[in-house]
């Protein structure tokens, strides 16, 4: 692997988390609160999927730390394109 693909790669995965959200499948969910626990900014992941919310909190830094850990896998990045003109 060369040195400059290892920035290319790295550049994509973070404009991939960039763009994204995290969407709950609750009903998979036991409510163990692993989700909350790791997240680096403390969003209570938890109560978002309880409400069959998507995790849009502004403060969100999208670091995939709580889609990560769910030992359930009940929650997912969906890709957004939050600077899409809707007129096109």
């Amino acid at each position: 692997m060369s040195f400059l693909n290892l920035f290319k790669r790295d550049a994509i995965r973070r404009a991939t988390l960039f763009s994204g959200h995290v969407v709950p499948d609750p009903v998979r969910c036991v409510q163990c609160g692993i989700c909350s626990f790791n997240c680096p900014i403390e969003i209570d992941v938890r109560s978002h999927v309880w409400r069959n919310e998507s995790v849009k909190n502004s403060e969100c830094l999208t670091c995939g730390e709580c889609v990560a850990r769910c030992p359930r896998g009940v929650l997912r990045f969906v890709q957004t394109d939050l600077f899409e003109r809707s007129g096109k």
